[in-house]
């Protein structure tokens, strides 16, 4: 996962300010309104954490998942079968992109999509790269070595892959899209200065110009990053709080009627430069972003964060059961 976080954001020559209250803004999107969401029975949607631990753990067990490293040839192999297992819907988008030092990465977004002719869609992503450099690594020694990334990358691919193991057992009453992106990793270590605007997220910045669908729109769009550590917790995020506060407060309602409230906390927190960023401004689907923020740290991001201290070790099943269970119940409660 990505970067700094930011208090205003400049993207495609648009400055979004992220005001401190954004109550103007929480009809843009119009999901349901506040007293019928209160009213409607939150059935909660069966989700297996020993599942989605398992499909974290094979991502880590290939080693680090860096770009046009043969790890990750190997996870998008994995990552393509495996989705082929739940749905026949399965796409592959490669491209190519030059990276901030101008290597050129070949990267492969993949897409599995559910109920392909309904109108009426919603769009879950991740991404399955892992970051090439541990630079926020205590040890010195360490930051041009490559993470495994179990939380910042794994954790919400595994997530999102028993939600499409439980939707070929129940389809949803819409369509689905899921999608793992690449690169999102690769940007310039902290140390170094980037001349190059835009060098992470560079395979949401691809889709979001030129997605699987042409012209493809969604209703909404849910974004996980760093779904896995033990008692995490997950902030109304400033980006996500823009451009689709419903949405937000729709999620995080559903998470406190699961008993969810621990993880999912009713906290506004500054903007973030995510692949959401460029979904919203780039797609225009409203997307949120469900992703970790401690206070606690200098980064605010979760204490492994770009270490080599990200490892499998730190994933947690019940964190990842609280964000699966409460996503996957999000997309049944559509109709």
């Amino acid at each position: 996962m990505i970067k700094a976080v930011v208090n205003s954001l400049l993207l495609s020559g648009v400055l979004i300010v992220v005001m401190s209250s954004i109550s103007c803004n929480n009809h843009r999107n119009n999901p349901k309104s506040e007293t019928a969401e209160t009213a409607e029975k939150i059935i909660p949607a069966p989700f297996d954490a020993d599942s989605a631990f398992s499909f974290v753990k094979k991502q880590t067990d290939l080693g680090p998942r860096v770009s046009n490293s043969s790890a990750n040839n190997q996870c998008a192999s994995w990552l393509e079968n495996t989705l082929k297992r739940f749905t026949p819907e399965v796409k592959v988008q490669s491209f190519d992109a030059k990276a901030y030092n101008g290597t050129i990465l070949h990267l492969k977004n993949i897409i599995g999509s559910f109920n392909p002719g309904a109108d009426k869609r919603v769009l879950l992503c991740s991404h399955w790269d892992s970051r090439p450099y541990a630079d926020n690594d205590p040890d010195m020694a360490n930051r041009r070595k490559p993470i495994d990334g179990a939380n910042d990358g794994a954790s919400g691919v595994g997530v999102l892959l028993e939600i499409a193991r439980q939707l070929s057992l129940k389809s949803p009453a819409i369509g689905v899209d899921i999608v793992l992106f690449d690169g999102e990793d690769y940007g310039s270590p902290q140390d170094e200065q980037s001349q190059v605007e835009d060098d992470w997220c560079l395979g949401s910045q691809y889709w979001s110009r030129n997605p699987h669908v042409p012209a493809y729109s969604a209703r909404f769009g849910i974004l996980l990053d760093m779904v896995g550590a033990p008692s995490a917790t997950f902030t109304k995020e400033g980006v996500s709080m823009y451009y689709a506060p419903d949405y937000v407060n729709r999620v995080w309602h559903i998470a406190s009627q699961l008993g969810y409230d621990s993880y999912f906390v009713n906290d506004e927190t500054s903007a973030i430069i995510d692949d959401h960023s460029y979904i919203n401004d780039l797609r225009q689907v409203p997307t949120l972003d469900i992703i970790h923020h401690d206070p606690t740290t200098q980064s605010s991001f979760y204490k492994y964060w770009h270490t080599l201290g990200d490892n499998i070790e730190g994933i947690d099943k019940q964190t990842l059961m609280a964000v699966g269970q409460t996503v996957l119940t999000t997309v049944y409660q559509e109709k």
